[in-house]
């Protein structure tokens, strides 16, 4: 289960709050990519808050959700997020990290020091530190996979209404079959990335976007 080991490690000589952050959504063929920062001041949770974070991965839907909830009341976010057009133009990883920058931003204090899921981390004004594995060592980065999670779905969600027949109220716009097969008889939508493959083939193959 992840603690707060690494979070004390680095606040202790730093002397001020640690955030952990995380994304969801580099690989689907459709929307956004989403990233969240969380701080808890004082690395001090409740057992009760504290039993329900873990790496989104793991958890259902509606245990992301109860989460959720409680990390919003306990801990400070901030949200990011790159648009379909940015992940175009920039690519998927250098999107990530521009989202990764914006959820840091939106922090309604800027932390001392960052820890983020993964092997890269975003150019910030305070020290980053990538650590691979960390939603499921790092309750900060538990925090914010499951906060980008639940953003990320239910942006999706609202698309979904907007677009149906891809079933993203469900796939949450990965590439699972149903979404392929939707993509093959109705065609890409505006919230399609051109840049993947099976959206840049169809659009190659038609000419342009519906």
């Amino acid at each position: 289960m992840p603690d707060f080991a690494a979070e004390r490690a680095l606040g202790s000589p730093l002397g001020g709050p640690v955030a952990g952050v995380d994304e969801a959504g580099r690989g689907p063929l459709a929307g956004p990519v989403v990233a969240a920062a969380v701080c808890f001041p004082g690395l001090d949770l409740p057992p009760a808050v504290r039993s329900l974070i873990d790496d989104s991965k793991k958890l259902s839907a509606a245990g992301r959700e109860a989460a959720y909830s409680a990390i919003l009341e306990a801990g400070t976010v901030g949200m990011g997020e790159a648009g379909v057009a940015e992940i175009d133009r920039l690519n998927i990883l250098q999107a990530t990290l521009l989202a990764m920058q914006r959820a840091v931003a939106a922090l309604a204090a800027p932390p001392a020091a960052v820890l983020v899921d993964g092997n890269r981390a975003p150019d910030l004004p305070c020290p980053a530190h990538p650590m691979v594995g960390g939603d499921g060592r790092s309750l900060s980065i538990a925090a914010a996979s499951i906060v980008a999670k639940v953003t990320r779905d239910r942006i999706m969600t609202r698309l979904a209404a907007e677009y149906p027949g891809y079933g993203w109220e469900r796939n949450a716009g990965y590439g699972v079959a149903a979404h392929r097969a939707a993509l093959a008889a109705l065609g890409p939508t505006p919230h399609h990335r051109r840049s993947f493959a099976p959206v840049r083939d169809m659009v190659d193959r038609n000419g342009s976007l519906e």
